[in-house]
């Protein structure tokens, strides 16, 4: 089966942590994920800003090494991430800001990325939200 996942919640909320673990089972059991898109507060999971207390988990990092590892689309949309200052290069030198808060694997794109996944997948799951 092939999902795609929508994490609308902020890194350190403990939905983010769950749809992880979901995306985690998913590859364990022999599905595919055909895009992970991370939405609303969801881009502060992409965030290398995002400072983790010594005593719990490091989600931005586990997503980060997730997506790396196994080699999958991990998208953030660009207008919420503008909106909430997550910043790849291109978009720092365009709003002339003083730096970029956002690396590979991670790509800032468009909700059109979100509906070509929701057509390729079989299922659609979304962690978090409003």
């Amino acid at each position: 089966m092939k999902f795609a996942i929508v994490l609308h919640s902020p890194a350190h909320a403990p939905s983010s942590r769950r749809a992880l673990l979901f995306a985690q089972a998913v590859l364990a059991g022999g599905h595919e994920i055909v895009r992970l898109f991370f939405y609303q507060d969801g881009v502060h999971s992409a965030s290398t800003n995002v400072v983790t207390p010594q005593d719990e988990l490091d989600i931005p990092a586990q997503w980060r090494d997730f997506v790396v590892s196994h080699h999958l689309d991990g998208v953030v949309c660009i207008a919420a991430a503008l909106r909430r200052g997550v910043l790849d290069e291109t978009q720092a030198e365009r709003y002339a800001r003083p730096a970029a808060n956002i690396a590979a694997p991670w790509e800032l794109s468009g909700l059109g990325q979100l509906h070509d996944a929701v057509q390729t997948a079989d299922r659609l799951i979304c962690f978090g939200g409003p």
